[in-house]
């Protein structure tokens, strides 16, 4: 029997050729791993083809929607390590390998079978591991391809930027629904991003956005044509702010990030301590030269 033969069956059919490039792509990750006799990654970090600076992170338990299982959860902490140390990513992606997901949540048959001790550390080790992606120093993006309820929306959350395809129905935080509460820093992350008032209202009522709801209450940034996806939209995003020196992105990030901590004196002095070091780096002397030469700059992170 070949190896294709043994490859899980897709579930929606291919719309756009990029939509089929992604699909290969997943393919070949999984021949890979069968032709080594290694069982099949459920998230991975692997460059985007053709885009330098440009990386995902690629959730794949298509079967699942991308419920987050014990090994999706270590395999995910895994690649956001690396991902943390590549001074070559630029921009990251998190995505779903399939289209028309993206990540349903804690994975409800595999928590059926865990102990409370298991339970508490499944839950620490979530919050951890989206305190890291939250802390990366580059500029994250979601990619919404699909259903992104509970945990999911809490890892797209974590996120910088959030897109979604146009046409997601579900997205939202239903805990209150199944007698919990947002236990991965939704309740946090959502009252800093949206107030109190509609964090409030978007986990009391456990209601479930629409991705054009999402837009108007502003936990997602951008959504995707019809015609194309939230990969595409975000990839498109990531190539714009690619575009810009990777030391600067760093540091912009980093002062962005701890304004809504300081007042207003010190958030002025936290930005000049950050502002300084570029003056001093070549990226910012190539900048100079492209101006005066009227070309585009070629930053190389230095």
């Amino acid at each position: 029997m070949s190896m294709l033969a043994i490859l899980p069956l897709r579930t929606r059919p291919i719309r756009t050729v990029k939509q089929y490039s992604q699909s290969v792509a997943g393919i070949r990750q999984q021949q890979r791993n069968l032709a080594t006799g290694s069982a099949l990654p459920e998230a991975y970090l692997e460059p985007v083809g053709g885009e330098k600076g440009i990386a995902a992170i690629t959730l794949n338990r298509p079967g699942a929607k991308n419920a987050i299982s014990v090994k999706l959860l270590k395999e995910l902490r895994e690649a956001l390590d690396k991902a943390a140390f590549d001074p070559s990513v630029n921009v990251l992606i998190i995505r779903s390998s399939q289209p028309g997901s993206f990540c349903a949540g804690a994975d409800l048959v595999e928590r059926r079978t865990m102990t409370k001790v298991e339970v508490n550390k499944f839950l620490a080790d979530l919050r951890s591991a989206f305190c890291l992606l939250e802390d990366l120093p580059m500029p994250t993006i979601a990619a919404i391809d699909g259903p992104a309820l509970g945990g999911g929306l809490e890892l797209a959350l974590s996120c910088d930027l959030r897109v979604a395809g146009a046409s997601v129905t579900k997205i939202g935080l239903p805990e209150t629904k199944l007698g919990i509460i947002p236990g991965a820093g939704g309740t946090q992350r959502a009252t800093r991003l949206l107030g109190a008032s509609k964090a409030k209202t978007l986990i009391f009522t456990g209601r479930m956005l629409t991705a054009q709801d999402a837009l108007e209450w502003g936990i997602v940034d951008v959504v995707s044509d019809p015609s194309s996806t939230a990969y595409d939209a975000a990839l498109k995003l990531a190539k714009e702010i690619n575009q810009s020196a990777p030391l600067a992105l760093r540091a912009a990030k980093m002062a962005i990030s701890k304004a809504p901590e300081l007042d207003l004196d010190s958030g002025l002095s936290f930005e000049r301590a950050c502002y300084e070091p570029l003056l001093s780096t070549s990226d910012r002397m190539e900048a100079l030269n492209a101006f005066r030469e009227k070309r585009k700059p070629v930053f190389k992170g230095e």
